[in-house]
């Protein structure tokens, strides 16, 4: 039985490095491409149909919004990183990844084109399926910070 736990452990560890590899990698680089031309061309939609962002779109324009985004993912996901120094930090980076895939799938309410025209609300376009996905980055990011925190606390 003592056999069957260490594995489930070994599992449960390597589990919560391929993740925290996975998301951290994933906000790297989706915040540095932030801050190519065609990334602020296709996020427009997202974030002028939103109430939270049209106000800092309004202010900023597309391009610094957009870097501003870049620059808030690029922090995240190195927080992400850097558990195996500072367990505090991912898990403040983990509470950060949360939040922001909180607010993407809140587009999914608010930006056009997230369902399949004719279809019925249950039928996602493209769009909508792509964020969608984040309800699992979202899981992830939790479980990050849960396991970061943890470890703060070994």
């Amino acid at each position: 039985m003592g056999t069957l736990h260490a594995s489930a452990d070994d599992l449960a560890s390597v589990g919560f490095s391929v993740l925290r590899a996975a998301l951290a990698t994933n906000i790297l680089w989706i915040g540095a491409l932030k801050f190519k031309q065609y990334e602020v061309e296709n996020d427009e939609p997202l974030v002028t149909s939103s109430p939270l962002f049209s106000f800092f779109r309004e202010k900023l324009g597309a391009q610094k919004l957009n870097r501003l985004i870049g620059v808030t993912e690029i922090t995240v996901g190195s927080l992400i990183a850097a558990k195996p120094f500072a367990p505090r930090a991912s898990a403040i980076g983990g509470v950060g990844a949360a939040g922001m895939f909180l607010t993407t799938l809140s587009f999914l309410a608010t930006a056009p084109g997230t369902r399949q025209e004719g279809q019925g609300m249950f039928s996602l376009s493209l769009l909508g399926q792509f964020l969608l996905k984040d309800t699992v980055l979202l899981g992830g990011a939790l479980l990050i910070a849960a396991e970061s925190l943890r470890a703060r606390h070994r």
